[in-house]
């Protein structure tokens, strides 16, 4: 070989493809915790479902809670994607309508990271308090403050904002965490897309009308 031929560099896994590994184990492992919570999970039984082994798992996440937080950290990051949409916004009707919308699709597009995120929060969040408490408080103060200066200006009624963001939460996240007891009683094996669409279209209602002017 010459020695003025350049050496080989080692080939390694672009970028890509670690990023859609760690995705890949992300969603396995949302499914997990979702099912059997925190404690009722491996990491033995998350690679397995991978075709991985338990070192290369750890590869990737060094820990069984590192994963976890991964997991949380993944969940909470498209929620509070949603939740700036109202703080952001200038029009208080579209706002709700746009909010209501994207909260009720991560119900319907992704229930099991709202089973792990209710997991915790229902358990008294022992190991995200602090981190949801960092992420999510900024957020739910700039909504807030939305609300209050829409209603300085007279496009909405005066209420107590924080409480109708609790119940704009609690009334969309229970179609991801209660819709096996809706489908069973509404005799069908599963929530449809036209469910959610009418209970979009009830949920909005309900908050314009309370938010209207008087």
């Amino acid at each position: 070989m010459s020695a003025l031929m350049p050496l080989e560099r080692p080939v390694r896994a672009p970028r890509a493809a670690r990023i859609e590994k760690l995705q890949l184990i992300l969603q396995a492992a949302e499914t997990q915790f979702a099912r059997y919570g925190f404690e009722g999970v491996s990491l033995e039984t998350i690679a397995s479902e991978l075709g991985l082994s338990r070192q290369n798992l750890l590869y990737y996440y060094p820990s069984k809670e590192a994963l976890y937080d991964a997991v949380l950290d993944d969940v909470l990051a498209s929620w509070l994607a949603g939740m700036s949409r109202i703080g952001q916004a200038t029009d208080p009707e579209q706002a709700i309508r746009d909010y209501v919308a994207a909260k009720l699709r991560f119900s319907q597009e992704r229930p099991s990271g709202s089973a792990v995120f209710t997991r915790e929060v229902m358990a008294g969040a022992p190991r995200y308090a602090e981190r949801l408490r960092a992420q999510v408080l900024p957020v739910l103060r700039a909504d807030v403050q939305a609300f209050e200066r829409w209603a300085d200006h007279g496009l909405i009624r005066r209420l107590d904002f924080t409480h109708l963001m609790f119940l704009l939460w609690a009334s969309t996240q229970a179609y991801a965490d209660l819709a096996p007891q809706f489908a069973l009683l509404l005799g069908k094996p599963a929530l449809e897309s036209q469910d959610y669409k009418a209970a979009q279209a009830l949920i909005t209602e309900m908050l314009l009308t309370a938010l209207k002017p008087i």
